[in-house]
């Protein structure tokens, strides 16, 4: 008999009105894994250290990293400090970044989007650009925080795919249109990752593992908005609970 995949989900802390810390992860993220993979989202908190991850990979089929308004802190990556003001998730970092390697390492498929893409390229050793639209002759790639979402999230610039890449053979083409609201980006790449894909100013746009024997790939954009009508953020989904699957069978 075939089992929905568990597919791990991300969250973010938080704090409520009323002051009281709790887990976030917006729907876009949970309906993805739902409608597009066919998979059982399990909402993962942001436990730091007290996070079992051993327990964890003998329970799920797949891992989606998501998207977030915090950025990661820049002592990760040795980086400069950030700026006066910056959103951070230290309860969040204490998560992913030890957790990856160890998804990486034990074969589990992921999904790293945005932040999720930022934390796999600094788990594994890279570094980021803290303020991407601020270099010189960069796009813009973070509109405008009080634009309507779906002008936020609507198509932005193109993305260039890499010859021989997992995203070239999903896409069949050799560039794409895709949504853009991230203001950090990869800097230094981190050794065990292979760019599959550069926005036109050359901002990396979207990586994968070497030599993973899943599905292990990271989008800086935004595939969980528009999946129903882009078909290459489709088939990135599907390629996903495809592996997913794969695993669920295998165990």
């Amino acid at each position: 008999m075939k089992r929905t995949p568990v597919i791990a989900v991300t969250t973010d802390q938080v704090t409520t009105r009323s002051g009281s810390p709790a887990c976030e992860v917006y729907t876009v993220y949970s309906d993805a894994v739902i409608h597009a993979v066919g998979g059982l989202p399990w909402l993962l908190p942001p436990a730091g250290p007290a996070l079992d991850s051993e327990a964890l990979m003998e329970r799920i089929d797949g891992i989606l990293f998501t998207g977030a308004r915090s950025d990661i802190q820049p002592r990760h990556y040795q980086g400069a400090p950030a700026a006066a003001g910056a959103d951070e998730d230290a309860a969040r970092d204490h998560t992913t970044l030890p957790l990856i390697p160890k998804i990486k390492d034990g074969g589990v498929p992921m999904l790293c989007i945005c932040r999720g893409a930022q934390e796999l390229n600094v788990a594994l050793g890279g570094s980021l650009h803290q303020n991407v639209p601020a270099l010189p002759g960069k796009l813009p790639h973070f509109p405008p925080e009080d634009w309507p979402v779906a002008k936020r999230f609507a198509l932005a610039h193109e993305v260039r795919l890499e010859d021989g890449g997992a995203l070239r053979r999903l896409s069949g083409a050799n560039a794409v249109e895709v949504n853009s609201v991230h203001q950090q980006g990869i800097d230094r790449l981190a050794a065990d990752l292979e760019v599959e894909a550069r926005a036109p100013d050359g901002i990396i746009e979207a990586v994968r593992v070497k030599d993973s024997q899943t599905f292990a790939i990271g989008v800086q954009w935004h595939p969980e908005w528009d999946w129903r009508e882009h078909p290459l953020n489709r088939a990135i989904w599907q390629a996903f609970g495809e592996a997913c699957r794969a695993r669920a069978q295998a165990r």
